[in-house]
C-alpha cells in the first residue's frame, strides 16, 4: 500500500466514523432527537439554548428503555442536564455522568454541523470532562 493509498483509506474510515442526523435547521433548542448510528447505537442529540450541539446515550440505564432524546433540557448549577422521561434521574450533558449517583454515566459522542448538517460521531468519547460539542453560531 502506497502513502496515497493510506491517505485514502483514513479519509474513507473518518467519512464512516460520522453519522448524519438532520439539517440544524431542523433542531428546535431545548428538544432532543433521536439518532441511530451506524454501528446500531441510539443516541439522544440537543441543540441547547446557547446554541452548543450535545450527544449522549439514548438508553436510559435507570429506566433500561432508549428514551433519553425525549427527557428535559435544562440546567443545574450552570451545567447542561437532561432528565431522564421516566424516573427523573438528571444526566450531565457535558460528560454523561448522573448527578445523583456518580457510579452511573451515559456514553457520550462527539457532534459537528459539517456543510449545515448536524453529524454525530459513531464513537463514545473516553474521559470527557470538557466541551464536546461545536457551538452553532
Amino acid at each position: 500500500m502506497s502513502v496515497i493509498d493510506a491517505q485514502i483509506a483514513k479519509l474513507d474510515s473518518d467519512r464512516l466514523e460520522w453519522t448524519s442526523a438532520c439539517p440544524l435547521s431542523h433542531l428546535i433548542p431545548g428538544r432532543g432527537v433521536a439518532v441511530l448510528l451506524r454501528g446500531g447505537e441510539q443516541v439522544a442529540l440537543f441543540l441547547l439554548e446557547d446554541g452548543t450541539l450535545r450527544a449522549v446515550s439514548n438508553f436510559d440505564p435507570y429506566g433500561r428503555a432508549a428514551v433519553m432524546s425525549r427527557g428535559l433540557v435544562g440546567d443545574r448549577d450552570g451545567e447542561p442536564i437532561v432528565v431522564s422521561p421516566l424516573l427523573k434521574q438528571a444526566f450531565s450533558l457535558v460528560d454523561g455522568r448522573a448527578l445523583d449517583d456518580s457510579a452511573v454515566a451515559l456514553p457520550v459522542y462527539g457532534v459537528r454541523v459539517w456543510a449545515g448538517v448536524v453529524q454525530v460521531h459513531s464513537l463514545q468519547m473516553q474521559g470527557v470532562r470538557s466541551t464536546v460539542a461545536d457551538t452553532v453560531s
